[in-house]
């Protein structure tokens, strides 16, 4: 009886454990192929992860490509524009020049004042009693010199005005801005609270922009009435900013820092070149002293020169000669920065 039961016992036992490994031989090429589906499935995430990185960098990397394009094409128009109003600026025409000069007058008006400074300095001459050859020179330098420098002279002195002033102009802009102010409310102030020239310069870009005309060009035809290249910097800096986009503030405000440092720059060759021109002045100025000074002393000695025809030439040829050095030495003293 005992017998019988352990034989059934391990017929029992041997029965379920053949009925587990059966179950186990199904069930574990199920598990197996499950595993392989989630490894599968988690290669197939993570390369789609990949993927969509991969994708996010190559849109980056051409946004900013295309970024530098846009900036890069901006940059070339901005250079063939530049170029043409270099030109206009070196050899730029009378009617140019007088508006440069800050004057309100005609052409017509410019040859008229230039005929009348013309003849007086041809009666200038004859009252002082100089020869009849030196008039026809008189006449020229009166009529084509005298009104021109005068021209030149103020052009220069309001480029000096403006360049003084427009760092200021530029940080008005600056807190303009920061302080939630559009771009065009603070060209208006400009136009209305700054000094001169200043003033009259933002106040033609609020012209433009009332005649329909962008912000972005109105700036940068500001070179075309103030021929210095700083004018042509803030004009760059709206144009790139309104096609390119970033911080107007902050481009504005290294605007400032470097139209200031270029003025400290220009002040201290200015200073490092104050003793040459001294000097120059110095010897430009002494044949006439000494010649006043041997007048005094004895005129006979030095009459003829202002007497005899031989005199006349050596006086002409020590004009040009003088004025030749005078010329070099002021190219050799000017710097451009």
């Amino acid at each position: 009886m005992f017998g019988l039961d352990t034989s059934m016992l391990l017929f029992v036992l041997l029965a379920a454990c053949a009925v587990g490994g059966l179950a186990y031989a199904i069930l574990y090429r199920n598990i197996e192929n499950e595993e392989k589906a989630s490894r599968r499935l988690e290669t197939i995430k993570a390369a789609e992860t990949d993927r969509n990185i991969v994708k996010a960098n190559r849109d980056r990397v051409a946004e900013a490509a295309k970024r530098r394009k846009s900036v890069q094409d901006s940059l070339n128009d901005l250079e063939a524009k530049q170029k043409s109003r270099d030109t206009n600026m070196k050899k730029p025409p009378l009617k140019v020049q007088l508006r440069q000069a800050g004057l309100s007058i005609s052409i017509r008006k410019f040859y008229v004042f230039s005929a009348v400074c013309g003849i007086g300095c041809t009666f200038l001459v004859l009252f002082l009693g100089a020869p009849l050859l030196v008039v026809p020179g008189a006449f020229l330098a009166g009529m084509f010199g005298l009104p021109r420098w005068f021209v030149g002279f103020k052009r220069s002195r309001r480029i000096k005005g403006f360049l003084n002033e427009l760092p200021n102009a530029l940080d008005v802009l600056v807190r303009s801005v920061k302080s939630g102010l559009p771009l065009h409310d603070g060209v208006r102030l400009i136009a209305n609270e700054s000094p001169e020239p200043v003033r009259t310069e933002f106040r033609r870009i609020v012209e433009s922009q009332n005649l329909g005309m962008s912000l972005p060009e109105a700036s940068l035809r500001m070179q075309e009435t103030m021929p210095c290249p700083e004018a042509g910097f803030f004009g760059i800096v709206i144009q790139i900013q309104s096609q390119a986009g970033g911080n107007l503030s902050e481009a504005l405000g290294n605007l400032s820092k470097v139209l200031r440092d270029r003025k400290k720059m220009k002040a201290k060759v200015n200073a490092l070149s104050m003793e040459a021109k001294a000097s120059a002045a110095i010897i430009g100025a002494l044949p006439f002293i000494v010649a006043f000074l041997v007048y005094l002393s004895s005129p006979g000695y030095i009459a003829p020169l202002f007497t005899t025809s031989a005199g006349h030439l050596i006086l002409i040829v020590s004009a040009i000669w003088m004025s030749m050095g005078i010329f070099v030495m002021k190219k050799m003293m000017n710097f451009e920065v």
